[in-house]
Formats: C-alpha cells, sequence, structure tokens
C-alpha cells in the first residue's frame, strides 16, 4: 500500500513538470510558426516589390522601343521630304563616274538626254537630272529612253526613275501607273521592292488606305529584308497610329 502511494505521489509530482516542458515546446513551435508567418510575409512584399519593379522596366523598355521607333520613323520621313527618293548606292557610283560625259553628251545632243550615244550614256544622262532635281526633264529624258532603247537591260530601272518622277511632284495618280509598270512588265528589275513599296506611298498620299496597307504588307511579305521593307513597316506603323 505505501509502495502504491509512492509511486502515485511521484507520479503527481512529476506531472507539473511534464506540463511545463509541454508548454515550452508549444510556446517554441508558436514562436517558430510566427517567425515562419513574417519570412513568408517578407518574402511576399519582396516579390510584389520585384513584380513591380519587372513591369516598370518593361514598361520602360517599351517607351523606349517606341522613342527608336518614332525616331527612325520621323528620319525616314525628312529625307523623304527633303528629295522624295533613295537611290542605289550603285547608281550613285554609276552616275558619279559616268556624270562628265552624259552631261557633255547631253549638250552635244542640243538637251535631249534620251537620244544621246549608248543606252547607258542615255540613261546615265536622264539619271543625272533626276538627281539635279530637274524633275521635268528627267521625265522627258526617262520616257525618250523607253522609246528610243526597247531593247535595253535597264529598261527596268528607267521606268522605275519615270515613275519617281511623278511621285516626287506629287503627281500620285500618274505615279501609280507607272510604278504598276515596273511590277507588272518588269518582275526581274531589283526596282520592283522599291515599286511595291512607293505604290503604298502613292495610295497612302491619295488616302486610299486599303490599297496601301496591300502594297506595303505585299513588300513585308515578299521581300522581309530589305530596306523597302523595314520603310514598309514604318508606314504601316503610322497607319495604325492614324487610325487607318
Amino acid at each position: 500500500m505505501l509502495n502504491t502511494c509512492g509511486v502515485l505521489g511521484i507520479a503527481l509530482l512529476s506531472m507539473p513538470v511534464v506540463a511545463q516542458s509541454t508548454r515550452d515546446r508549444i510556446t517554441t513551435l508558436e514562436t517558430s510558426v510566427a517567425r515562419l508567418q513574417r519570412l513568408l510575409e517578407n518574402n511576399q512584399g519582396m516579390q510584389t516589390d520585384l513584380l513591380r519593379r519587372i513591369n516598370e522596366l518593361q514598361s520602360e523598355n517599351q517607351s523606349l522601343r517606341d522613342d527608336i521607333d518614332r525616331l527612325q520613323f520621323d528620319s525616314t520621313q525628312n529625307a523623304d521630304r527633303q528629295r522624295q527618293l533613295y537611290l542605289d548606292l550603285d547608281q550613285r557610283i554609276q552616275a558619279m563616274e559616268a556624270g562628265g560625259g552624259a552631261a557633255a553628251a547631253v549638250a552635244d545632243a542640243g538637251g535631249q538626254p534620251g537620244t544621246v550615244g549608248t543606252d547607258e550614256q542615255s540613261y546615265q544622262a536622264a539619271f543625272e537630272l533626276l538627281k539635279a532635281g530637274q524633275y521635268a526633264e528627267a521625265q522627258a529624258a526617262f520616257g525618250a529612253f523607253l522609246s528610243n532603247y526597247p531593247d535595253s537591260t535597264m529598261r527596268g530601272n528607267a521606268q522605275y526613275w519615270l515613275a519617281e518622277t511623278y511621285y516626287v511632284t506629287k503627281s500620285f495618280e500618274a505615279a501609280v501607273g507607272h510604278f504598276r509598270t515596273v511590277i507588272n512588265d518588269y518582275p526581274t528589275t531589283r526596282k520592283v521592292p522599291d515599286a511595291w513599296l512607293k505604290l503604298g506611298y502613292c495610295n497612302f498620299e491619295l488616302q486610299r488606305w486599303d490599297d496601301a496597307r496591300l502594297a506595303l504588307n505585299t513588300v513585308v511579305a515578299r521581300y522581309a529584308d530589305s530596306t523597302a521593307a523595314r520603310l514598309a513597316e514604318q508606314r504601316l506603323a503610322e497607319m495604325q497610329k492614324l487610325g487607318h
């Protein structure tokens, strides 16, 4: 009996110790849980700040891209207004090399560059007039060239520059017909992408939005890596901004 009471007494005495230990463990666990909650809250805050910063950077990046596109477009527009022409580098070199002889030939022929010497000399003489901004004279010269040299390999280019003389003088309706002639009659000439581009430009000026879009999209689809395609994309972007 005494032994039983003794054991019971010992057990009763040890219960507060066990309870205290359990309470300590609970307190420790609650502290750990609270710490984890704080860490999670801090991490959520950091994630929110990180996402906000990423969004800000993306917005800033897009803004910079828009500025670059706008500058490129403005640069193109300024160049287009100044001369309304962009000439192939090889044509510039050829014109400079043949310029002196062509000019002399024009004078010898009484100012009729479409009838001088060989087809190359006649072409270069007309091209010199175009470079000099003498558009009416260049128009007559390229027209004469096309009449006088039906077998020349330079006819496609001559037809293109003839169309340019109408475009640069804002005779857009006439220019449309001549650029279409380049596309339809001289499909292998290097000027076909440029002709499609200027066809789009002409229809843009004439406010024929569907025709302009069709021509410009044709450039982008068929001649994706060309300068003409890049310019076409810029004009399409302008049309979209204008709601067309």
